[in-house]
């Protein structure tokens, strides 16, 4: 019985030792490695994680509010920092209403957010929009909830490359 429990014991103690490596990288061609964490800088997973690449909007409306103003100032400000980088701003709807009417209303949402980056100093050419009306839901349901999360203005990267200076 004791040889079990310390056989459970010493398989637990090496896959903990195993989960707790740092990744390695190699910083050159001599062999030599680096520790590496968090995102690419620039990259996709660096605007979500650092930044935030959504704004929300009320049940008919595509009126930034302040808290949407703050999401695009960072927005802004990481742009600034990573001039190589193009955007898309696709505006989304809840499942509420007609086709037509929802693919208007992202289009407004999407250049909402567009011309707030541009009025705070990002080139115009370094972003598209897109409306995808209620076609790309973020959140499944039929519900308050969902709707809230479904009616947005999602930033993402565009061809991101990490060499590009």
């Amino acid at each position: 019985m004791n040889l079990k429990l310390l056989g459970a014991f010493a398989a637990v103690a090496l896959l903990a030792a195993c989960a707790n490596k740092p990744a390695t990288t190699s910083a050159t061609g001599s062999g030599a490695t680096a520790a590496t964490s968090g995102p690419a800088p620039g990259s996709e997973q660096d605007l979500v994680a650092n930044v935030g690449d959504r704004v929300f909007y009320a049940f008919n409306k595509s009126i930034l509010t302040a808290t949407d103003k703050a999401t695009l100032d960072r927005q802004a400000a990481w742009l600034e920092k990573y001039p190589q980088v193009k955007v898309l701003v696709a505006g989304n709807c809840d499942d509420r209403g007609t086709e037509e009417y929802n693919l208007a209303l992202g289009w407004r949402r999407a250049n909402a957010a567009k011309d707030y980056l541009i009025a705070k100093g990002v080139s115009p050419a370094r972003i598209k929009t897109i409306s995808y009306g209620k076609d790309r839901p973020v959140a499944l349901g039929d519900n308050p909830q969902a709707w809230a999360q479904n009616r947005n203005a999602i930033t993402s990267v565009q061809g991101f490359n990490p060499q590009a200076k």
